[in-house]
Parts: C-alpha cells; sequence; structure tokens
C-alpha cells in the first residue's frame, strides 16, 4: 500500500516527479488492463470541470500508458458515491474547502481504508492531503484567539479545528506550508498540544507513506513538526 501526499499547488515541470509514482502504481495493479484513476472533487456548485488540471497532471505523468480517468465532482454538503471508487485501480481525492471534503468523504472512510489495504494507491492533493489521517487539520488560524497563521489560510474555520480524519496514515498533515504561512499553524498545533507531530508539505511536493521509507520529491520541502523536552522542533526532510 502507499498514500501519496501532495502540498497543493501546480507547478508545470513536475508532474512526472510528483505524480507519477501514484500513476505507477496504478498501472501495476491494473495489470494488463488500462488503469482507472478516480478524481475525486468537491466544490461549491459541483462544477464539472473542477479538478481539470489534477486529470490533467495524471495523463501528463502517465507519458502515453494506458490510464482512463473517472472523475467525480460533487457539492459542497454532498457526500462521494460509493461507485465512484468501485473498480478503481487508484484514487486521487484533490483541494478546495478541507472541512467540505471531509464531510463528502467521510462515510468513504472504511472502503477508502479497505482500498488502500488491498493495494490501491490513494494520492491526496491539498485538501485531500490533509484529511488522509487519523487526526485532520481541517482549518482554523488562531488558538484562543490568537494568531497561529494566515485568516485566508483558515479553511472558513476560526480556532484551529482537528477532527477525525480518514485513518489512512497516522500523523497530521498540513499543507501549502510556505506558499501560505501554514508552517507556522503546524508549529502552533504541536505547541499547544492538539496533536503531537505535523507533517507540513510544500506546495508541487510529494511525500509517499508506504511499507518501506518515507520519499520525497517535487519541488518544495516536507516539514516534520514535533515536540520534546526542549520545544517545538522543525526539520527538513529534503
Amino acid at each position: 500500500m502507499s498514500v501519496h501526499l501532495v502540498g497543493g499547488g501546480h507547478r508545470e515541470g513536475t508532474e512526472r516527479e510528483v505524480y507519477g509514482p501514484f500513476v505507477g502504481e496504478a498501472i501495476t495493479k491494473a495489470g494488463d488492463e488500462p488503469a482507472v484513476i478516480a478524481v475525486l472533487t468537491v466544490c461549491e456548485g459541483a462544477d464539472p470541470h473542477h479538478g481539470e488540471e489534477l486529470s490533467r497532471a495524471v495523463l501528463a505523468a502517465a507519458a502515453g500508458r494506458p490510464v482512463d480517468v473517472a472523475a467525480t465532482v460533487v457539492d459542497h454538503g454532498e457526500s462521494v458515491p460509493a461507485s465512484a471508487i468501485e473498480g478503481a485501480h487508484g484514487i486521487l481525492v484533490g483541494g478546495g474547502l478541507t472541512p467540505a471534503y471531509l464531510a463528502a468523504l467521510a462515510p468513504l472512510a472504511p472502503q477508502l481504508r479497505a482500498a488502500v489495504e488491498s493495494g490501491i494507491p490513494y494520492l491526496g492533493f491539498s485538501a485531500g492531503a490533509a484529511i488522509a489521517p487519523d487526526r485532520a487539520l481541517v482549518g482554523g488560524w488562531r488558538i484562543d484567539g490568537v494568531e497561529i497563521g494566515q485568516e485566508q489560510a483558515g479553511e472558513d474555520l476560526d480556532e484551529l479545528t482537528i477532527q477525525e480524519g480518514l485513518g489512512l496514515i497516522d500523523v497530521t498533515v498540513d499543507v501549502h506550508a510556505v506558499q501560505w504561512g501554514n508552517l507556522s499553524r503546524a508549529i502552533a498545533a504541536v505547541d499547544s498540544g492538539a496533536v503531537g507531530e505535523v507533517i507540513a508539505l510544500d506546495e508541487s511536493t510529494l511525500l509517499m507513506v508506504g511499507t518501506g521509507p518515507l520519499r520525497t520529491a517535487g519541488a518544495g520541502s516536507v516539514w516534520a513538526v514535533t515536540k520534546d523536552e526542549r520545544g517545538v522542533l522543525v526539520r527538513s526532510m529534503r
């Protein structure tokens, strides 16, 4: 099993590096048939074009290999149907308002966990990465009224909000780390004790979590935020 986490952003020229491992796993899972990759997105108004950049990135990473993209878009407040992932050899969850993504996919969490356990790769992009853990950081820009990040990055939430996620990995994730200033939010989340550890991903940057060592790729950094008796520790994993 592999869980691929991408910190958001679309930097041209990074598609094969960032999405290639996920697409390759899906192709291997498919065997002799074309790989079906389910691309799941949530947006207000359920715009059918939402997520097209992700579909293009998948096809670019496929580099001519047989891949079929099966896109599903649902509106805020709707749930992603189980049929959206049936028969998929890879599952990609896109970006947007993180609380809306968690609400839309939480009913599918058992099926998603079963799919990953069966060897189907999961790729979370931005919100899709943030909701993947057991404990998901879904938004907020203050703790007890004190600013810990930018209001624009709060996902329409005021206070730091941690909720039960999809349960695909056991460490909390934040995204757009440097680009949106969310690294400071990750630091504050750990310092406050809201979570024990956060992995914060820059845009166009991949962290692969699987049976072997953690792997990183892409344009930016992956930041590990932990705490010990000395205080909060931040280190780059690349």
